[in-house]
């Protein structure tokens, strides 16, 4: 099997055909189906088969095996606004067996993909899989002026998809690279609703981390709706995971949720075949160097390793790109060992004076600020001269935005002059003084 992946798409999961290529247990599915049934009120098969996410024929196939253990009847009636489909509902038997499921497990709808399957389609969408080119990197960071040599690092780095630690001075841009790294993967890829292992339940999709790329509509000439890929799936943009100073070791483990109990999917996993950011590395209450001894197994290894409630633990596949940026020299929060474990350590370092200026330039633009060359002079020989002339990509941004307030303020048309410069030079910094108490 060709497991390449292009720009131009990612191989599908194929929907399954009978119960047998399912995969998972079938009183497992046959219970789902009940439960659906019973909180969704449903009793066509194309509904049920809709819900359940999985195509008609084999919805049919769990249908007819509750109704032999007289589970489900038919109710003898063809609902002619359905295309003349026999509906179904659940007997006595069939209603107690969906109470007694759902006290087991709250969990109903689209039927879980088996983590061995997932395991497969994983292969199909590697990230590290994907060869982006010179021109689709540049594209993606065509907004941010950054130095030359750059792009060489970064090039290769997210080529091998494996980890990056991006560190420098605050307020450079190490964020919207990372965000530039993500907008370069114009493919998509398919997120499960929902997998299963031992019998567990763990959600995957998540509308708040992954973005639902166009639906496929159907044929309206055709007969019979096209299923063009696995339905227990959605098609999504490559996923991205962002955290800051919030995250917690707890966060990178499953979430069981006792009520419903199901489990929620760990963020690393939520973001397979995308991208996890760390940002500000340093700041979180847990060590740095304990945040990445959590990662040295997934980093080395391709595979993670989770625990279900009962103590029992598995692996997952873990094909993530992991990208840490920190304000922080590595050598300060990381061990060599630690350090060693991370592929690519790229500095992001602040513009020279004549990126400084361009950067300036395109904010000022871009906020329709009127460039004004006695008030550049006095910033660049008066101002940076007591910073030793160190230059950061924030600082056009804060600049402008600053003297854009005064504006309003005072009641006057968007400029910019040596005195507007010294008001919004003063609320960049905080003096390095004594308060009297």
């Amino acid at each position: 099997m060709n497991m390449e992946v292009t720009q131009q798409g990612v191989q599908p999961p194929p929907p399954p055909n009978r119960i047998e290529e399912m995969r998972i247990p079938v009183v497992m599915m046959r219970d789902i189906l009940l439960k659906t049934m019973f909180r969704k009120n449903l009793d066509l098969v194309t509904d049920i088969s809709e819900a359940i996410c999985l195509p008609r024929a084999v919805t049919q196939e769990l249908v007819d095996m509750a109704r032999t253990q007289l589970l489900l009847e038919a109710t003898g009636t063809l609902n002619a606004n359905s295309g003349n489909e026999m509906g179904y509902q659940l007997t006595d038997a069939g209603k107690q067996r969906a109470l007694d499921a759902l006290a087991q497990s709250e969990y109903f709808g689209a039927m879980p993909v088996p983590l061995s399957v997932y395991s497969e389609q994983i292969k199909r969408q590697s990230i590290r899989s994907i060869q982006i080119t010179r021109q689709e990197l540049t594209s993606a960071m065509g907004h941010l002026v950054l130095p030359n040599n750059l792009l060489d690092q970064l090039g290769p780095a997210v080529s091998a998809g494996r980890s990056i630690l991006m560190y420098g001075p605050p307020g450079n841009g190490k964020s919207s690279i990372s965000n530039g790294i993500r907008d370069a993967m114009g493919d998509k890829i398919y997120v499960p609703r929902a997998i299963e292992y031992s019998g567990q339940v763990i959600t995957v999709y998540d509308p708040i981390v992954h973005s639902k790329a166009e639906v496929e509509t159907d044929d309206p000439n055709s007969l019979r709706r096209r299923r063009t890929f696995d339905t227990r799936y959605v098609r999504c943009e490559r996923p991205t995971v962002i955290t800051g100073g919030e995250l917690t070791l707890d966060m990178l483990d499953l979430v069981y949720n006792p009520t419903a109990r199901t489990y929620q999917a760990p963020l690393q996993l939520k973001a397979t075949g995308g991208i996890f950011i760390v940002d500000d590395l340093g700041r979180q209450a847990e060590p740095p160097q304990n945040l990445v001894n959590r990662w040295i197994v997934p980093l080395e290894e391709s595979k993670d390793i989770l625990a279900l409630q009962s103590g029992e633990k598995f692996e997952v596949p873990f094909d993530t790109l992991a990208i840490f940026s920190t304000n922080f020299h590595p050598n300060e929060i990381f061990d060599q060992a630690a350090l060693r474990r991370i592929f690519y350590k790229i500095k992001i370092d602040g513009p020279n004076q004549a990126d400084f200026l361009k950067i300036f330039a395109m904010v000022a633009k871009k906020k329709k600020m009127p460039l004004s060359e006695p008030a550049l002079v006095h910033l660049l020989k008066k101002k940076y001269p007591t910073i030793n002339n160190v230059y950061a990509n924030y600082q056009p941004v804060f600049l402008i935005d600053q003297m854009i307030s005064i504006c309003e303020f005072e009641g006057i048309p968007n400029q910019m002059s040596p005195e507007l410069i010294d008001r919004a030079w003063a609320n960049m910094f905080v003096k390095d003084e004594a308060i009297v108490r």
